[in-house]
């Protein structure tokens, strides 16, 4: 609810007019006209006056209180700006001008305190369920040969073969969880060097020959690129960006299909483009395909593999270099994932410095 000042305005005025008339009745040969009028005036003027410093130094200030900590109930925290462009003398706004602002921080510290704390949560979540996969699973397979399958010689293969591949995927898991930890803590420092992008690009295309030789998918390029494209970058953490996203590019591309990346090139940086022909993916999903453990499709991504932390890695390190990982994507086409690096630096331009004339005899 919010204070009136009209009816305090009455009080005072109506105050101070019986005080005044009561003074002037002291005096001899007034008469009862002039302790009327004398009434009349001076709790209009009174009650004009009382009424304008109440509104306008008081009561306008505690009004804006009240509508401030409404907007705070709401979350609606945009009062803030408007009122640090506000200049005024009145001192009392001032204060609430801090007061609000004050009140305003210490919100959205709170509710991004709550926010962090349900990411914990739902981070701890996803975690105990990533880990929890693997160890089950090869917990099941030793038990089992423990309990007499470990006679059996194809049995034993065929099971110590499983336990490894679900201990490789714990330690796949925990080296992406520590990568990403030590990146976001900034403990891994980026070593920034002139690199060859398109032929590390190569490099990664002979990593996978034997996986797209399998669904039958072709790495190229756009085009031919008869000299090296020279970029600023840390090699190794790049190498992992391309191998991640190439990776998840034939995991999700369907047989018989194309993995084309290309470069584009400019003055102060190089583009560098992936474009696979998937099922792609819908815009509320591309939102959110960089989070942690995040999966488009959870049967699916445990049928394919992976750690569901490589979009997450790839963000951080592109991130850390400058620059940020744009997806454009259509339904049923296939997915386009690209970002810049800065390209060689230019050399200083030589300046020769001039002799200085010798002196003549």
């Amino acid at each position: 609810m919010l204070f009136n000042s009209r009816g305090v305005s009455i009080l005072l005025a109506i105050s101070i007019a019986i005080v005044t008339t009561a003074f002037l009745s002291l005096l001899e040969g007034v008469s009862n006209i002039a302790l009327i009028l004398t009434f009349i005036l001076s709790s209009s003027s009174a009650y004009l006056l009382i009424s304008i410093v109440l509104e306008f130094l008081f009561f306008k200030e505690i009004n804006k209180l009240y509508e401030v900590f409404n907007k705070l109930g709401e979350k609606n925290y945009s009062f803030v700006n408007d009122m640090n462009d506000q200049k005024s003398l009145n001192p009392l706004r001032k204060i609430n001008q801090e007061i609000f602002s004050y009140a305003a921080n210490k919100q959205q510290e709170i509710d991004e305190l709550k926010r962090m704390a349900t990411y914990r949560r739902e981070f701890l979540a996803d975690v105990s369920h990533e880990l929890k996969t693997p160890i089950f699973a090869a917990q099941g397979f030793v038990y089992t040969l423990l309990d007499g399958a470990v006679s059996d010689k194809k049995v034993r293969g065929k099971f110590l073969k499983k336990a490894a591949k679900s201990l490789d995927g714990l330690e796949m898991l925990v080296n992406d969880l520590l990568t990403l930890s030590h990146i976001e803590a900034g403990e891994i420092k980026m070593h920034f060097e002139e690199i060859d992008i398109y032929a590390l690009v190569q490099d990664v295309f002979d990593q996978f020959e034997g996986k797209v030789d399998k669904k039958n998918i072709i790495l190229q390029f756009d085009k031919d690129y008869q000299s090296p494209i020279h970029v600023i970058a840390d090699y190794q953490r790049i190498y992992q960006v391309i191998v991640n996203l190439i990776s998840n590019a034939i995991k999700y591309s369907d047989e018989n299909t194309e993995i084309v990346v290309g470069f584009e090139i400019s003055d102060k940086d190089v583009t560098v483009a992936i474009q696979d022909h998937g099922a792609g993916i819908s815009p509320e999903h591309i939102k959110r395909i960089f989070e942690r453990f995040y999966r488009i499709d959870k049967s699916r991504s445990k049928e394919r593999g992976g750690t569901g932390l490589g979009l997450a890695i790839v963000k951080h390190i592109i991130e850390a270099h400058g620059s940020s990982v744009s997806v454009t994507s259509t339904l049923g086409k296939g997915s386009l994932f690209s970002f810049k690096l800065p390209v060689k630096k230019a050399p200083e331009p030589y300046v020769p410095i001039a002799e200085e004339e010798s002196e003549t005899d």
